[in-house]
């Protein structure tokens, strides 16, 4: 029966590496599993800024004569900003992070950045996405370090996932654990799917006894048979779930509710990533920037509605970074250029809410930018011991002290 089958099988599909299909990325490499693999294991979620996000106008110093000073149409006036403390405040496009913070469920990590910072936007998101220099051999990511460090256990769920349709993210890469990375749930979905013939063949063609001579026909066959699984729990979660408040029409809103839906599946995967580009404004900033911060804003604060609602809340941590800041006074285009340090967001019930650090002076900069205090990898060093709970050293390479930014487990 599996020999017909095989042939049944070889003869619908065109080659084996068809089967499934993710996006544009292929299938084989499912079978890599976190340890934690029960319902409460713990979720980190990174949503990243791509193009160097300007933390200035984002979280504002607003009674500061100098930040007014140095950016006389950039500025956003006092009385239009949604007030942190008597100096700070969020960008009054971010209500969404305002909220939040009331409710306890976000941390401003402030003045995050590295030592001599590099205002190149490849150069810069490789640091942050390696924690090495360029001059270093850089082959994996610290998400992808993390991955490797917890281990393959015998679970069929991807221990991680890269949703949209940018290039997966390098901070996934690692030496062995292969991190999918989708389009959309309509796209992670076995290719023939709606054929009954076709999926139960390629099932026994992957359980079909392996020898011990071919490794490469045992890891086919053990990443298809895990691929069939998670392909079927991710169909049926689009059909199970439903959101307890409508999801902002944008591209991150959407990325975030694809998330959403697979962890009320029961999907045992640690680790989810999206991306949202736009913020290299060095022309016409004003109103472009407006409309991102709002993007972010209201879409991780549905997201962290929304799991709350489905009583995920409390394992799911969200990370909101960018590769660096932006100059502090204003350019000739009414935009700014490529800086340094900035704020980090941690948003969840996890997180001690409020102020973490102090805001980077605006009367000591070098060379017109503003100066980091706390290196971003001690912010993965919180993510890291104090949430994943394992050993950060040797995913970041060194020894850095976490920041006192997350509610003691």
């Amino acid at each position: 029966m599996i020999r017909q089958n095989r042939r049944r099988f070889l003869t619908t599909s065109a080659a084996a590496s068809s089967v499934l299909t993710f996006g544009q990325h292929a299938p084989a490499v499912l079978r890599e599993a976190a340890t934690l693999s029960n319902s409460d294991s713990r979720i980190l979620v990174v949503v990243e800024m791509a193009g160097g996000n300007d933390g200035l106008n984002t979280v504002i110093p607003y009674r500061d004569d100098k930040y007014h000073e140095a950016r006389p149409k950039l500025a956003v006036p006092k009385s239009q900003v949604l007030q942190i403390d008597n100096q700070l405040g969020f960008h009054p496009s971010m209500k969404g992070f305002a909220d939040l913070l009331e409710a306890g469920r976000l941390t401003v990590v402030q003045g995050v950045g590295y030592p001599d910072p590099n205002r190149s936007h490849f150069e810069s998101m490789d640091i942050w996405h390696s924690c090495q220099r360029k001059d270093k051999n850089r082959t994996d990511g610290w998400l992808g370090r993390y991955l490797q460090q917890v281990g393959a256990a015998n679970s069929q769920d991807p221990v991680g996932l890269h949703l949209g349709e940018d290039k997966q993210p390098f901070a996934l890469m690692s030496r062995d654990v292969r991190v999918p990375s989708i389009r959309s749930l309509d796209e992670f979905r076995l290719a023939g799917n709606n054929s009954t013939q076709f999926r139960q063949a390629i099932k026994e063609l992957a359980a079909a006894r392996r020898g011990h001579s071919n490794d490469l026909l045992g890891f086919v066959q053990a990443s298809t048979s895990s691929a069939i699984t998670a392909s079927e729990r991710i169909e049926s979660a689009g059909m199970k779930y439903k959101p307890s408040q409508a999801y902002p029409q944008n591209a991150l809103a959407q990325k975030l509710q694809t998330v959403a839906k697979l962890i009320n599946s029961g999907l045992q995967t640690s680790v989810y990533y999206v991306q949202i580009g736009g913020f290299d404004t060095h022309a016409q900033q004003a109103d472009a920037h407006s409309v991102l911060l709002r993007y972010v804003s209201e879409s991780v604060n549905t997201f962290v509605n929304d799991l709350n609602a489905h009583g995920h809340g409390d394992r799911v941590l969200c990370m909101c970074f960018s590769e660096f800041g932006r100059r502090v006074k204003e350019n000739a285009s009414e935009g700014t250029d490529h800086g340094t340090a900035g704020p980090v967001f941690l948003v969840g019930s996890p997180v001690k809410p409020g102020l973490t650090g102090t805001h980077p002076s605006l009367s000591e900069l070098k060379d017109g930018d503003l100066q980091h205090h706390t290196d971003f990898r001690r912010v993965y060093a919180t993510v890291l011991e104090q949430w994943l709970q394992t050993d950060s050293q040797r995913v970041l390479k060194g020894q850095f002290q976490p920041v006192d930014a997350l509610r003691p487990v």
